[in-house]
This record gives C-alpha cells, structure tokens and sequence, in this order.
C-alpha cells in the first residue's frame, strides 16, 4: 500500500503498506466566482438514460471503439449534477461513462433513506451491455457520500477493477431526509432489508457538522456490520482525502478503510493520499470550484484546495489508465 500526504508547497511521500445533510452544508455559504478549467479537446456528448427504472447519463467513447467505462456517483446533493460533472471530465480522456443519479431525480427516492441495492445491480447491468463498454475493463468513481455507496456497491460487486472513492466514508452511515431530520433509518436496503449503519449521535450538542460525524464515528466498533467490508473489493483502489475536511473525518476514515484492507491482507494496489489544507470540495475535477465560494465553508485554504484540484484530478487519471487501460481518443 502507498499513502501520500500533500501540501500547497510540495510533496512529501510516506511509503507503507446527522442532523443536517452533507449538502446543506456544501452548499451554504456566499457567492461563487468560477475558476477557469482548461479547454476540453472535444466536448462529450452525453445521451439521457431512462430505463429499467435508472435516471443517469451516458457519455459513448469518442473514439467509437468499445472502451473501458466507468460509472460515476456524486454526493449527497444527489441529482446528476455532480456526476454528469465527474463523467464528462471523464469522458474527455476517451472512457464509456455513465453518470447515476441515486436519489432526488424523478421516480428516484427524494431522501438519502433506504435506497434500494439493486437499483445499482441494474445500473451495472445497463452498462455492460453497452456495445462500447469493455466489461472486463470496468471502473467505479465517487465522491462524498457517493464514495460510501461506490465502496459499498464494489464490496458487493468484484468485477470492478478500478475503484476511486473521494473524501471517502468507511462505514454506512444513518440516511437522512430534508424533509424531516427525525425520522431515523439506514441509508440502504438489500432486497428490501435495511442494512446495518452507524447512528448519528445526538446525545449531545454539537458545535458544527464534523463534529456529529466525528463523535458518531467513535461508535462505529458498536455497530461492526455497517463498517464497509472493502476487502472484498475485487481491483485496485484510490482513495482521497482532505485532511482539512470540515465536513466529515475523510482522512481519518480513508486511514481506516487502509488499515481494514491491510489487516485481511488485500493483494490489489491501494493507495491512499491525504491533501493538507485541503477541505471536502477540493479533489474533484475542479474547473466550477472557487477559492472564495461556497466550497471554503468545507475546509481547506485558497492554497491548499488550489494544490489538491491540481494533483487529484491527474491522479485519478493515471490510476484508471494504469488499471483500466488507456482508452483510443
């Protein structure tokens, strides 16, 4: 394993083996003023995906040659907005993408509550039959809470040979609803049971969004069945994570997910690189994230989030094409 931790002024590399939901708080906050992203060689074009109950997007190979392919999921803001985001940063690089909304879209469940399993057994599904998806050549992408579920669904799923989890979680969390914080329920379902999953910890007042997830974390050992089993993850694995995350310990709990796959002795390459002076928002593909924007209210400064933008993206990049392999453009 190989764990990494950055900084706005270099690198140094260490070799080794809820109350309120996470949108609210990513999206609280001033107005935003958009960073410049580099020009895409070709603009994908994406197809609206509606069938067998999916909402998502898919994004064909530009090269017209079946290609690895990659299924993207965003976060707790849900929608496809940040996953259409993700995949179309992807499919520049000349990858089959499919970018899944999982939650508040339309026929979708409009709370992160009990969201059905199977739901992404299908969306598999769609995607290997795709003529130009290479189904020996799959990858899985997410992000925030999406990064939960993509760990969760690969737990679940072995033919994934590229995984990449982003601010990650190590643990299913108790699902939320907008609409009524107090209804309390586990964020998943399989085959209509609701999964085990760690409780918000409301005992007590909390001073801010991180500290509920970090003092509901602590519990975790109580509730062994909702730690996310990624060793059963049947391909290589990147996680990373903002050390400066204000809104949920993603460092701490990617440090764990590491120490889980080293204690059952997992075989694939796993690595894990922390950001310093990085918050929640900063190891996307950037391009609509400001310095001064809405995203600084979830850690990190100016510096450090420009530092980690410019390093993640490529890293995840080269992960895929080294796991994957490259596709034709």
């Amino acid at each position: 394993m190989t764990r990494l931790f950055l900084r706005a002024s270099g690198l140094l590399l260490l070799a080794g083996c809820l109350a309120v939901p996470i949108a609210a708080v990513a999206q609280s906050g001033a107005g935003v003023m958009r960073r410049a992203a580099a020009p895409d060689p070709v603009a994908p074009i994406g197809i609206s995906i509606r069938a067998d109950g999916l909402v998502g997007t898919w994004f064909p190979p530009a090269s017209g040659r079946r290609s690895p392919a990659i299924l993207v999921l965003g976060g707790s803001e849900g929608g496809e907005e940040s996953s259409k985001h993700i995949a179309t940063a992807l499919a520049t690089k000349g990858y089959g993408v499919l970018a899944l909304a999982y939650f508040r879209a339309d026929g979708l469940p409009k709370a992160f509550q009990e969201i059905p399993l199977d739901y992404f057994e299908r969306a598999i599904a769609w995607l290997v039959a795709q003529p130009l998806a290479d189904r020996r050549h799959l990858g899985l992408y997410g992000i925030s809470k999406g990064a939960e579920v993509a760990l969760l669904v690969a737990s679940r799923h072995p033919e994934f040979t590229a995984v990449v989890a982003a601010v990650p979680s190590s643990v299913i969390w108790q699902g939320f609803d907008p609409a009524d914080y107090r209804v309390v329920k586990s964020g998943f379902t399989d085959h209509g049971v609701p999964l085990p999953y760690v409780p918000y910890d409301n005992s007590a007042a909390f001073s801010g969004i991180l500290d509920l997830y970090q003092r509901s974390l602590a519990h975790a050992d109580h509730h062994p069945d909702a730690i996310i089993p990624v060793e059963r993850i049947g391909g290589a694995l990147l996680l990373l994570s903002a050390r400066d995350d204000k809104l949920w310990p993603s460092t701490l709990m990617a440090d764990q997910i590491m120490a889980r796959l080293d204690a059952h002795h997992f075989v694939p390459v796993h690595q894990h690189i922390a950001y310093a002076d990085a918050g929640h928002g900063s190891v996307g593909p950037g391009g609509d994230r400001a310095p001064n924007g809405p995203y600084e209210n979830v850690g990190g400064t100016i510096a450090g989030n420009a530092a980690a933008h410019a390093d993640a993206w490529p890293q995840t990049i080269a992960f895929f094409d080294r796991n994957l392999g490259r596709p034709a453009q």
